[in-house]
């Protein structure tokens, strides 16, 4: 029999793909998850029992959190990338390493068939189409959902006419969690005038009052939280979380072009990324030159619309991460953040690389560095080239 490999969720689309991969396609389907944070291990073995009675051959877990932080994650820091200025990119930059990993894995056990539940209306379906074919472009790729247009009533009764009768009550909001953050998709999502209610946010508000957190970067990374030392990024993130995600911070909704050209809405929870985009982009203002944070924001900004999309894998990526990683050299120290209910306020900086020292003088009070005549020069050279355009045109 040849191979399928199956990127396996357990949910709907995934399960009815295991059972028609097997019984009509006459192939041998290895389910496989490629998990970045957002799987507990109870959660992981119910998906592994639920693949086990759809039939397949095997069930693997791909522990990707580590790798999902230093090929991607730690970028998006440096870059402060926010989709137009509000998504910290959860669902859309963890796919890109889901995809990758699973790729490797089905090269790796020779399979002949990679196969995704993506449907044909959203973004994911180019994700994994394009990076499957971009690691293993010798692996044929099957896109069941996508291609035979399936409504989920079939999916259902297909999938219960072949003995296995899951509940697939469907829920009333689609839920995406991850180390990055979580996207709730649900029928308010589908308007252009309504947010998400309460109701639809998996973290609740359980925390009232204020609570001042700091953070700790070392060359743009975070290592530390309230003091504490964190030899690996991920854990600080983590921790982060566990304090910030109580207060319900960080929840928003993203309206964004899709790489198919439709607009799409989702809201979406990230207590952790706000928090630390936003410590990290502070730390920036005082510890870089005016001209690193101007081509640091060109640079990040099409990077982030690259890594949404899918194309990771398109060589620009490394040139300007190269970039990216050479800017936080001195992106080091204390940022002081208070928290809120359903809000953070930055406070300030602690840094040894601070450029807002007083050995040169304090904004608006004195300057220690020039003098007065200093000034007066510098600034009639400095409009010298619009004075000389106005005179020669006339201009009034």
């Amino acid at each position: 029999m040849k191979k399928v490999v199956l990127a396996f969720s357990g949910g709907l689309d995934t399960s009815y793909c295991a059972i028609y991969l097997r019984e009509e396609m006459n192939l041998e389907v290895h389910a496989v998850i490629g998990n970045t944070g957002g799987f507990s291990k109870e959660e992981i073995a119910l998906i592994e029992k639920r693949a086990y009675a759809l039939g397949v051959k095997s069930f693997t877990e791909l522990d990707l959190t580590q790798t999902f932080y230093h090929d991607t994650i730690r970028y998006m820091v440096y870059g402060n990338m926010l989709k137009n200025g509000t998504y910290p990119l959860s669902v859309s930059a963890e796919r890109i390493s889901q995809a990758a990993g699973i790729a490797r894995f089905a090269k790796e056990v020779g399979a002949d068939y990679i196969c995704h539940g993506s449907t044909g209306a959203g973004n994911d379906q180019v994700r994994f189409d394009m990076i499957f074919n971009t690691i293993a472009p010798e692996i044929e790729v099957i896109a069941l959902i996508r291609d035979r247009h399936l409504s989920r009533e079939e999916e259902i009764e297909y999938i219960r006419r072949h003995g296995v009768d899951f509940d697939f009550k469907k829920a009333e909001y689609s839920i995406n969690q991850g180390i990055w953050g979580t996207s709730i998709g649900g029928r308010e999502t589908l308007r252009s005038d309504r947010t998400l209610p309460e109701e639809a946010y998996p973290t609740k508000l359980t925390k009232d009052g204020s609570e001042t957190l700091t953070l700790t970067f070392d060359k743009g990374e975070i290592k530390g939280v309230n003091g504490k030392p964190y030899a690996n990024p991920v854990d600080a993130i983590l921790e982060v979380q566990r304090i910030a995600g109580p207060y319900a911070i960080g929840r928003d909704m993203h309206i964004g072009d899709t790489i198919i050209g439709i607009k799409g809405r989702v809201g979406f929870e990230a207590a952790a990324p706000m928090v630390i985009i936003k410590a990290h982009h502070m730390l920036e203002k005082h510890t870089l030159t005016k001209w690193q944070i101007f081509w640091k924001d060109q640079v990040s900004a099409f990077y982030g619309n690259h890594l949404h999309e899918g194309q990771y894998f398109d060589p620009v990526m490394r040139d300007m991460e190269a970039m990216l990683e050479k800017s936080q050299r001195y992106v080091s120290g204390d940022v002081i953040v208070e928290l809120h209910p359903y809000r953070f306020q930055l406070v300030g900086v602690r840094s040894e690389h601070d450029l807002m020292s007083d050995k040169f003088g304090s904004y608006g009070e004195m300057n220690l560095g020039w003098s007065g005549d200093d000034v007066r020069g510098f600034g009639k050279i400095f409009g010298n080239q619009t004075v000389i355009h106005r005179l020669v045109n006339n201009e009034k």
